[in-house]
């Protein structure tokens, strides 16, 4: 099933976020430093390097068979890197075992022991280290209290529901109070209402506890969503790491702009700053020579009345139409063949031959993908 979406976001190339500033100056919280690994003759991660800040939400965002979840296992310590460093602070992490790491990992699969309480469940981890047992109550109420889980306590996993479940998962890892928390596509196991609000949920709950989450999945919308920002894994390499609202209005490659949401690759020949596409040309800052443009299907419109200048006109006729709701994703063809993707309100009628433009500095320029460029 094609699980891609498309998000209706201002077109403004960069929009100055405090937080995102902050960030930004403070030391990161995690270095990822050329981490390699491979299975046998498989490579399974190629020199990844990212960092994650204190206190952000970043998604690792990539299909299956990208790396993802590995990633995040040699994170927590279950995988060693071929080659590469982990830092935490001044601490490096990659040489510590597993339990010495200021980390705790949620699983797709909660493994919530199910002859015991949600209580005992959220305890376990406290309890085979010794934690005195007036310190041990305190926590578990505090961190059932923190995931909404307070009159649940004597009951057992299989008498609550999934988005309780995770809940109660949450709470295990919270209470040995990590400074990173690894998260593995935990809302997968959930029906999609529930997801959406488990999403909601999970952002607020991890601005409220003010730790850093790494968070995988192969959901975009669910990294749209949730994310500071989203480092996209393609084939094991980092094809791009950026905000969601940058990831998406200036992806960096084809790849990326066809993974995240939909859009019309433009593939254009650029003369004297005019990039010309077929029987579409627009002015361009790019060198001369072939290029390629990502063009979102909701930066075209119907043309106004009065033609302007700077915007980009053609004529198309619409070849079919599919109903989201509150938008229309209509396919046209132009009079020389070229095929465009183009998405309306569904409240405008729309059929036989449209006058149709887009503004040019819509028409994105992108890289080839990583493994192809």
């Amino acid at each position: 099933m094609d699980r891609r979406v498309t998000y209706s976001v201002t077109t403004i190339a960069e929009i100055v976020d405090p937080a995102e500033q902050a960030r930004s100056a403070a030391p990161p919280l995690l270095s990822i430093r050329n981490v390699a690994k491979r299975f046998a003759a498989h490579i399974v991660l190629s020199a990844i390097s990212f960092e994650v800040a204190e206190a952000e939400f970043l998604t690792i965002l990539g299909e299956s068979g990208s790396g993802k979840t590995t990633l995040l296992r040699i994170i927590a310590g279950f995988e060693q890197p071929d080659s590469g460093e982990l830092w935490m602070s001044s601490q490096r992490l990659d040489n510590l075992p597993p339990y010495r790491r200021p980390v705790n990992t949620v699983f797709q699969h909660y493994a919530l022991f199910p002859h015991l309480t949600v209580e005992q469940n959220v305890a376990y981890g406290l309890r085979i280290r010794n934690t005195p047992s007036s310190e041990l109550a305190t926590r578990v109420e505090q961190a059932l209290a923190m995931v909404k889980m307070s009159t649940f306590g004597k009951a057992k996993p299989a008498k609550i529901s999934g988005g309780q479940q995770q809940r109660v998962a949450l709470a295990r890892a919270l209470i040995n109070r990590p400074r990173l928390l690894l998260l593995d596509e935990p809302l997968s196991a959930l029906d999609a209402n529930l997801r959406r609000q488990m999403q909601v949920e999970l952002k607020a709950l991890q601005r409220e506890v003010g730790i850093s989450f790494l968070f995988v999945t192969h959901d975009q919308e669910e990294a749209m969503v949730m994310s500071d920002r989203i480092a996209l894994l393609r084939n094991g390499a980092l094809e791009q790491i950026a905000s969601p609202r940058e990831i998406y209005n200036r992806p960096a490659t084809a790849y990326t702009a066809q993974f995240i949401g939909h859009t019309n690759l433009l593939r254009a020949r650029v003369k004297g700053g005019i990039a010309c596409c077929q029987s579409l040309s627009w002015p361009t800052q790019a060198a001369d020579g072939p290029a390629l443009y990502s063009l979102r299907p909701e930066n075209i419109r119907v043309a106004a009345e009065e033609c302007t200048r700077d915007k980009v006109r053609f004529r198309a006729r619409v070849r079919n139409q599919a109903f989201h709701g509150a938008t229309t994703l209509l396919q046209v063809d132009c009079s020389d063949g070229l095929a465009l993707s183009v998405l309306m309100a569904s409240s405008t009628g729309v059929e036989g031959n449209l006058e149709l433009e887009f503004a040019p500095a819509d028409a994105v320029p992108v890289r080839e993908s990583l493994e192809t460029a």
